[in-house]
């Protein structure tokens, strides 16, 4: 079985690390010979393509496969993938991200490929951008689609959303749960020198956000909702994960709401870094508007931490309100702050909380079992096909 996995760039980002633990995972497979084309990956939000590119005959750059939207490059991408494709033969084509996402489908179809699919991080299209973007990006998946033999999808949500626009047919998705080296979080502990080289007090109540500093994170409202928190609890402290585009901004933010001393800013840490910071957490907060179903969410419960979400996209397929953690309604701020200080004041009930997140993440979302549930779907397109 040969199959080339296509993605826009490997930055540091859920659907990145999927990606990658996905073709390192199937690489384990005796019968599977597994390639990897992408764009180049450059910006403050770090790369995982070292974790690939020292692997013989793995990967693949093609420098037109750019993310930002420009007709002339786009079409030097379709032709270079088409090439690329036609050279190594796959059986099948297995796409991420929406850019690749789109011209690695075209191009699998002109190449000739039996099986292509598409596997849905997050949303191309919704309400996170205006009418003409959505115009656009919904058409280009309802093209796309003609060419797609199945997608995979982290979260039911997308299957639905995606369903909603007129893409596909139910029989054509299948969720399989973004799957990640759990064992790290499972041992996660509150680490003295960490803290104190993060400057976080022996006893402060550590709120935790995981994601990259860029628009639709929800990162600026993070911090509104702390300045509101931290007037009710003092020794709090919150620690935010991850770099990019936004970092100036929201420092200037942090001095604007006078919280120099109570916000600390990890900048870009590696995936292998992240239980590390977890295990400091009190508990985690997820206010992104732009998400099939955040991995921090996953990551955090399976540190045993409780996590606050809005109840947005994939959310609530983890975060099980009054369980695992508390769905809140999208930009309902002061809910957040209320719910923050309900896990504050009661240590039992984040105890009880992170264990139920942990166990349910144990269950779902072993990389093994995800490498081995794409494995089986592989198998069962491929045999599909050959019988078509």
């Amino acid at each position: 079985m040969r199959v080339t996995h296509i993605i826009t760039r490997l930055i540091v980002g859920g659907a990145q690390e999927n990606t990658v633990a996905t073709v390192l995972g199937l690489r384990n497979q005796p019968d599977v010979t597994v390639r990897l084309i992408s764009g180049p990956t450059t910006g403050p939000e770090g790369s995982l393509e070292s974790q690939v590119a020292s692997i013989p005959d793995l990967l693949t750059v093609v420098p037109s496969l750019i993310r930002p939207v420009q007709p002339w490059q786009d079409a030097r991408a379709r032709r270079e993938l088409t090439h690329q494709l036609r050279e190594q033969k796959p059986d099948i084509v297995h796409t991420h991200s929406g850019k690749a996402g789109v011209l690695g489908r075209l191009a699998a179809a002109r190449a000739g490929v039996p099986v292509i699919i598409h596997h849905i991080h997050g949303p191309s299209f919704g309400p996170f951008q205006g009418a003409l973007a959505n115009f656009i990006f919904t058409a280009a998946e309802r093209y796309a689609a003609k060419f797609t033999t199945h997608f995979i999808v982290s979260a039911q949500a997308m299957a639905k959303r995606y369903l909603a626009a007129g893409i596909g047919r139910p029989e054509m998705y299948t969720r399989i749960w973004s799957g990640f080296d759990i064992e790290p979080f499972l041992s996660a502990t509150n680490d003295p020198a960490l803290r104190a080289q993060l400057h976080i007090p022996p006893n402060a109540f550590v709120v935790g956000k995981i994601g990259r500093l860029f628009p639709l994170k929800g990162h600026d409202e993070m911090l509104r909702v702390f300045a509101k928190f931290i007037k009710d609890c003092p020794q709090a402290h919150l620690l935010l994960v991850g770099d990019g585009v936004l970092r100036a901004k929201l420092e200037a933010q942090v001095r604007q709401l006078y919280l120099s001393d109570n916000v600390t800013f990890t900048g870009l840490v590696p995936p292998s870094e992240i239980s590390r910071y977890v295990g400091l957490m009190n508990c985690l907060v997820h206010l992104s508007r732009r998400e099939a179903l955040g991995r921090a969410l996953a990551q955090a419960l399976a540190a045993g931490k409780p996590v606050i979400a809005y109840d947005f996209d994939g959310a609530d397929e983890i975060c099980l309100d009054g369980k695992t953690g508390f769905l809140v309604r999208t930009g309902q701020e002061d809910a957040v702050v209320e719910k923050l200080l309900q896990l504050m004041r009661d240590a039992r009930l984040r105890h009880e909380l992170g264990q139920n997140g942990r166990q349910l993440v144990q269950a779902r979302f072993p990389v093994k079992l995800m490498v081995a549930t794409i494995y089986r779907l592989y198998q069962e397109q491929l045999a599909r096909a050959s019988n078509q």
